[in-house]
């Protein structure tokens, strides 16, 4: 029995997607802030070999996001749930006797395929867990368990690397992604909706990668993960150039409590008036963000920065996923899923990339600029493409 129907939206199913995705985003966030520094005082590796390391990890990803919907539709999803799970929390243990860069590294490109099919197997699931009503309110709390994870993954990764040694906190990380993996065996998956396909072979087409009702959402989902990575790739070379790095770390905690502070009723507001309601104002505090960090030169600028950009980016990246759901059928959730991470992968790779370059070639103030610029447009795209066919 569904439990869609239901009013409850904080019911036992609910609360453990939960707890299992904080958990797993806990050592994601934990392991990248850790793994530079263990990479370049024990293993002797360069700022390059560290760079690798975490670059690898997301073109694995990224590479089997798009196969992730139809692995779904083959295995089911309780069975790609388990066995991703498992195996990403196997390659968390073999961090322990990663002793040498280059079994590191190949743990690195291993674990990214499984935490891409995790994730996205992860979406449809808990979305059998929300009542129809309340499905903004309820995706809304589920992306704040990964915001949970920005906070408290590198607060909790910096504080034990100090006292204690890689390998220990390791163990220890890897610990949490098992207890999460616990909690799985006790998540009551609901039976999958087996798609109408014809009978026999039929040869693979661009349908089993990606769900084309959810397409446009995820192409808005992409340009504003592409303005995102401004921040995430390269805030702290920021800072450090306005001699303001002390403060970098305060900034994502300011960043995370900003995104989770409006999750509550940016929720609400999505499940009563629509889509529309909380992406305009979100985009706009998004791109008032990138602007006043484009003329930061004060710590107390880099905190308001932070606080728009959170609130901003924090209320329309959850809201655009909930939006790509909706618009699939309900037995194509995991490719909709999957395509709105792919969309959402490349627009951060595509985006580290060439704004690295506009970096280069000209200065961070024009870098943000220009990606609050892309952001304003992109709302033009929002009417145009994705706002209109369903009015929302």
């Amino acid at each position: 029995m569904s439990l869609e129907n239901t009013q409850q939206l904080w019911n036992k199913a609910f609360i453990l997607c939960l707890t299992n995705n904080l958990f797993l985003f806990v050592f994601y966030f934990a392991q990248i802030t850790i793994l530079p520094i263990y990479i370049l005082n024990e293993l002797n590796g360069t700022l390059t070999q560290a760079g690798l390391a975490m670059t690898l990890f997301m073109a694995s990803s990224i590479a089997v996001r798009p196969f992730s919907g139809l692995i779904i539709e083959k295995f089911g999803r309780k069975k790609t749930l388990y066995v991703s799970e498992a195996l990403f929390c196997l390659f968390s243990i073999a961090y322990l006797f990663a002793d040498n860069l280059t079994a590191l590294l190949w743990i690195r490109f291993l674990h990214g395929i499984w935490f891409s099919i995790l994730t996205t197997v992860a979406v449809p699931i808990v979305n059998d867990f929300i009542p129809a009503q309340r499905r903004g309110e309820g995706m809304g709390y589920f992306v704040m368990s990964i915001n949970l994870g920005i906070v408290l993954g590198p607060l909790l990764g910096l504080s034990l690397i100090q006292p204690l040694s890689y390998p220990m906190v390791a163990a220890i990380l890897a610990a949490i992604v098992c207890l999460g993996f616990i909690f799985c065996f006790m998540i009551p998956v609901q039976a999958d909706i087996k798609p109408d396909l014809p009978q026999g072979k039929r040869r693979l087409s661009i349908q089993d990668f990606v769900e084309k009702k959810a397409l446009p959402v995820s192409l808005m989902g992409m340009i504003i993960s592409f303005c995102y990575a401004s921040i995430m790739s390269f805030i702290s070379t920021f800072a450090a150039s306005k001699n303001l790095l002390a403060y970098a770390s305060l900034f994502f905690i300011v960043f995370a409590v900003s995104m989770m502070s409006l999750r509550p009723f940016t929720g609400k507001i999505y499940d009563r008036l629509g889509a529309s309601y909380v992406i305009y104002p979100a985009i706009a505090m998004f791109c008032i963000g990138l602007i006043i960090l484009s003329q930061v030169d004060s710590a107390v600028g880099l905190m308001v920065a932070a606080v728009f950009v959170g609130m901003g980016f924090g209320s329309a990246q959850p809201c655009l996923q909930t939006l790509s759901i909706q618009r699939a059928p309900k037995e194509r959730i995991g490719h909709a899923t999957s395509t709105f991470f792919t969309c959402y992968d490349l627009g951060i790779a595509i985006g580290s990339i060439l704004l690295g370059i506009v970096i280069t070639q000209y200065s961070y103030s024009f870098a943000y600029l220009l990606c609050a610029f892309i952001a304003a447009l992109s709302l033009l795209f929002y009417r145009l493409y994705v706002a209109q066919p369903q009015n929302a």
